[in-house]
């Protein structure tokens, strides 16, 4: 069994995976549903064109754990920010964990921001699972 595989004891995270504004690139975060699929996650994927307010609904409403937000357009700090703020706004405390091309010299900034993870290109499968039960984990130990 690898690393990113759940127990069947354990109730399978819930992540709801999506692009936020006009980027329209996809490819990537399909594959990375499929990814966190194989991992024993349950993923509801949102897809393109998304805005904050959907997000936070799906979440709500799908009872998820984390949110993946996928960013190819350079708008990753600006976007962010907003789903950060949203969340706060919202009073909804789960992780989110950002994916795509991010500039070496913005992670910190994410962080900063409270984005609980970055994955970049070349990122494995076990990454992302990990990334992602470990996000949730911190927000749990929190609680």
């Amino acid at each position: 069994m690898s690393e990113s595989e759940q127990t069947t004891n354990e109730k399978p995270f819930r992540v709801v995976l999506a692009k936020l504004g006009l980027d329209g690139h996809d490819r990537g975060l399909k594959v990375v549903a499929r990814m966190l699929r194989d991992g024993g996650l349950e993923v509801i994927y949102l897809g393109l064109r998304q805005t904050t307010e959907q997000v936070i609904a799906a979440v709500e409403q799908e009872d998820a754990d984390a949110i993946g937000i996928s960013m190819l357009n350079g708008g990753h700090l600006a976007l962010s920010k907003k789903m950060i703020d949203a969340l706060d706004e919202a009073d909804v405390d789960v992780p989110l964990i950002v994916g795509g091309i991010v500039p070496e010299g913005d992670i910190e900034k994410l962080s900063e921001l409270g984005v609980a993870a970055i994955l970049g290109p070349g990122s494995s499968s076990d990454d992302c699972v990990l990334a992602i039960r470990d996000a949730v984990a911190a927000v749990e130990a929190r609680s």
